[in-house]
């Protein structure tokens, strides 16, 4: 047993104290070596002392001296802190992979039918309460009964004992007693509760007649929200899309993200801004462990994992907001949806745009927004911490055209689809596919039919249509719509006028939110470039005045 510089116990095992051979010689009966039932020692030295009259105790040198305790506490005080801090960050880990379950959950649709509420009248209980104790209680008419005739002949039916006359006395009798006593009790109960039982009548009929109110006003301004909406007023589109995008976030409420929405009336675009969750929500960590010389050292992730898992969760939480957008558009007044992830950090001034997804409404319909719910369903068996590459999550981000960051510690940024900060848009606030539903809407109005895309980007588009004879667009155009600041010149209408005669059409329409150079104009103007029509920044603020009655800003 090892003892402490006090000579107490701690329970670890050690070189035995001077003296303790000398008790075991003594406990077996047997003398010491020296004939005094002690071991060998100096003559005249005590047992409790060393040599010298030193007293006992370990050489300077003994490791497993009252020194070597001290290293060794050190040691186990350390290796329990190591413990302790490494079972923090496992919690760390644990939260962030429920947080990936909790926002893979599907969203409720946040539809009008939804959100109406139905009033169900509660009854007022007629009987009145039971009487308590100290109250006169009811009159019964068991307690009035007389005793029934008794039967002469055990052999005689009741019916005939009924018919006594002096029983019948008695009945009668009774039953006066019983209906007078019952009389007067309710004129009692009456008389003493009667302001009492009328007040809370009262009081109840004034409390349901309140709630049947308050149901159907609420249903009646909910009702007008929705002919707002239907006639695609922003406002009213604002706050039924902000209502389900609220209502999404129940699952994670200890997880701030909240997303805000700006309506485009002029394309029927809604634009989401999303605020992404701290960075710190994936543990830069994996645990701790204990040094050689009994240092604690932090073990870092890699940081290509910790992206990794940050980007899963910013990916669940982006196709939850497309998903609470496209659900609750159960009249399809939306044609498409941009979400932009903004990471906002206090004292560094503007956001950083991680994320950002341009998907219309054909694409979001095709797409199950949500990976699976289920936690046995895991990626390639890589569990919480899957490669961001694989993720399912972000593949079907990326299948709907979505730019993300390819490391968000590095404060990569992606060019935001669209901005919603004004509230009339110029043609660079507009994201690719909002650009190609203007220019479709136009010219579809225009009198354009069969509309046909062949090329989209960000910066325009390449597409053909039909217009009937007669129309204001009549016969097989080639259009080439495009935003850019450039002006354009000769070889572009060179480029739509082979176009032109490779889809067998008839005109050409180019089209920019820009100008044309002198050259171009000039060049229409001849012969073999004359079935090429050229519209310029101005003409396209004024179709879209004409033929949709909003305003597009002029600017770029």
């Amino acid at each position: 047993m090892q003892y402490s510089a006090d000579g107490q116990s701690d329970g670890a095992l050690t070189a035995p104290r001077p003296g303790f051979l000398a008790s075991v010689f003594r406990d077996l009966g047997v003398d010491g070596p020296d004939g005094d039932g002690r071991p060998d020692s100096p003559a005249g030295a005590d047992a409790d002392t060393g040599p010298g009259g030193a007293p006992p105790g370990p050489a300077p040198d003994d490791p497993y001296g009252a020194g070597g305790d001290e290293a060794v506490a050190a040691h186990a005080r350390a290796a329990a802190l190591t413990h302790h801090r490494t079972l923090t960050v496992q919690a760390e880990h644990e939260r962030l992979a429920d947080l990936l379950r909790r926002a893979a959950l599907p969203v409720s649709a946040m539809d009008f039918e939804s959100q109406l509420r139905r009033y169900e009248p509660r009854p007022y209980p007629s009987d009145g309460p039971a009487a308590g104790p100290g109250e006169d209680p009811e009159p019964r008419w068991e307690d009035f009964a007389p005793a029934g005739p008794p039967a002469a002949d055990p052999d005689e039916a009741p019916s005939r004992r009924l018919l006594d006359s002096g029983y019948q006395r008695e009945l009668a009798q009774a039953r006066l007693t019983h209906q007078r006593t019952l009389r007067e009790w309710r004129t009692r109960r009456a008389e003493s509760g009667s302001p009492a039982v009328d007040g809370q009548r009262r009081a109840h009929e004034e409390s349901e007649q309140a709630r049947a109110r308050a149901v159907r006003e609420y249903n009646e301004s909910l009702e007008e929200c929705r002919r707002a909406y239907r006639l695609a007023e922003p406002a009213a589109v604002e706050s039924l899309l902000e209502r389900a995008l609220a209502s999404a976030e129940t699952a994670t409420q200890d997880l701030p993200a909240p997303c805000r929405a700006v309506y485009r009336p002029l394309t029927r675009t809604a634009v989401l801004d999303l605020d992404l969750p701290s960075l710190d929500v994936s543990p830069s960590l994996a645990g701790y462990r204990l040094g050689a010389d009994g240092e604690i050292l932090p073990v870092p992730r890699p940081p290509a994992d910790r992206a990794a898992d940050y980007l899963r969760l910013v990916a669940r939480l982006a196709l939850r907001a497309l998903q609470a957008a496209d659900a609750v558009d159960t009249d399809e007044i939306l044609a498409g949806v941009v979400l932009n992830g903004w990471l906002r950090e206090p004292g560094t001034g503007e956001p950083h745009c991680l994320l950002s997804v341009d998907a219309d409404r054909d694409a979001l319909a095709r797409t199950r927004l949500l990976p699976p719910a289920d936690p046995d369903e895991e990626p390639d068996g890589e569990g919480v911490y899957a490669d961001a590459e694989q993720d399912e999550a972000l593949v079907r981000l990326r299948r709907l055209g979505a730019a993300v960051t390819p490391d968000p510690y590095a404060r990569v940024v992606v060019e935001p689809a669209a901005l919603a900060a004004a509230a009339v848009p110029a043609a660079p606030d507009l994201s690719g596919n909002e650009f190609a539903q203007l220019v479709r809407e136009l010219l579809t109005r225009g009198g354009l039919a069969q509309w046909s895309v062949r090329l989209r980007g960000r910066a325009g588009l390449v597409a053909t249509g039909e217009g009937p004879a007669g129309s204001a667009l009549p016969g097989r155009w080639v259009v080439w719509a495009s935003r850019s600041t450039d002006a354009v010149g000769e070889e572009e209408i060179r480029t739509l006028a082979e176009a032109v005669r490779e889809e067998s059409a008839e005109r050409g329409l180019r089209l920019t939110t820009g100008r044309f150079t002198d050259g171009a104009l000039d060049l229409t103007g001849e012969d073999g470039h004359r079935h090429i029509h050229l519209v310029d920044g101005e003409g396209v603020r004024e179709l879209t005045r004409t033929h949709l009655g909003l305003p597009l800003a002029a600017g770029l």
